[in-house]
């Protein structure tokens, strides 16, 4: 509380006059005099108790004004470093999703080309099962006469039709061609393009975001090639078609054609995962749960098994089921 020293002058005054009117008149000088002096002693602790309370509120403000710059050069280094880890955490899941993106690239080429071996394969057997079958073929013709031993020899053209017991019994007999005859079970069609063709445009047509174009070509190549591992490969892209185009129960069922259909399928890890964030989208957090936790158990070394675990790090629940 600061005093003012003309409130005090004003009651000194009084006090004078008071003791004027109550004293004798021989003594009013004495009193007076001593009512003078205290009331300059007064008035000098006056001063010095407001020159102190003024010095003291000097120094509480400039404290005040050091915290107050301190705080808010705290609160501009925080949000430097704020800014800063979001920067950190927006390049790391830029990132991570190229990195993804470039790896999903790599195993749909390693797909590809194992489809393409498969293929070679395919038509080396055939080639060589031919070259037996026209070894086995010559090898059961007659041989000209007077021709060496050993040497090779050509069939003789004879100069009439063989009669019925001229050829050997065991001679397989000539393929007979049906032009309208059915592929067989399993076989794809004739007029069918080669599977890899068929993944090739529905693949670049998904990267163009084409869903529509895409998820239909990818239903022609399962039904062209039903058995053949890029039809696993085209489930899973038909899911994250559907995924993008907002319907999670038709992904689930897709993932789970390649899940049971396509068990060596080198998307099932990747299935997993989708499977179980689609669930939980669903709002079917048990069972999305037990899908992250299949993942883990049966990949744990996998890229989408660390996602998985993060997950359920972030949903507060156990990554294996609490007995």
């Amino acid at each position: 509380m600061f005093l003012s020293s003309r409130p005090i002058r004003f009651a000194a005054v009084a006090l004078l006059f008071a003791g004027l009117s109550s004293l004798p008149a021989h003594a009013v000088s004495k009193d007076m005099i001593q009512l003078q002096t205290q009331i300059q002693q007064l008035q000098d602790a006056v001063a010095r108790l407001q020159q102190s309370n003024d010095e003291r509120m000097g120094v509480m403000k400039d404290l005040v004004q050091q915290t107050a710059d301190a705080v808010n050069k705290m609160s501009v280094a925080v949000n430097g470093m704020g800014l800063k880890l979001q920067n950190q955490q927006d390049a790391m899941g830029a990132k991570s999703d190229q990195l993804s993106g470039q790896v999903q690239s790599l195993n749909d080429t390693l797909d590809e080309l194992k489809a393409r071996m498969a293929r070679m394969e395919k038509v080396l057997t055939d080639i060589q099962s031919q070259q037996q079958s026209t070894a086995a073929v010559l090898g059961n013709l007659p041989q000209a006469s007077g021709a060496p031993a050993g040497a090779n020899s050509q069939p003789a053209a004879p100069a009439a039709a063989p009669s019925d017991n001229s050829a050997p019994s065991d001679q397989p007999a000539a393929p007979i061609t049906r032009p309208n005859a059915k592929p067989a079970a399993g076989d794809p069609p004739s007029d069918a393009p080669p599977v890899a063709d068929m993944y090739r445009s529905a693949y670049s047509d998904y990267m163009g975001a084409k869903y529509s174009l895409a998820s239909s070509e990818f239903d022609d190549l399962i039904k062209a090639y039903p058995d053949d591992n890029l039809a696993g490969n085209a489930y899973f892209y038909i899911g994250e078609i559907n995924i993008k185009t907002q319907k999670p129960t038709a992904a689930v069922k897709s993932y789970d054609h390649l899940l049971e259909r396509y068990p060596d399928n080198a998307k099932i890890p990747a299935a997993h995962l989708h499977k179980g964030e689609a669930l939980l989208a669903m709002k079917q957090n048990d069972a999305g749960v037990r899908e992250l936790r299949a993942l883990i158990q049966r990949f744990p070394t996998s890229p989408e098994a660390s996602q998985a675990r993060s997950r359920l790090n972030g949903m507060g629940v156990p990554i294996t089921p609490r007995h």
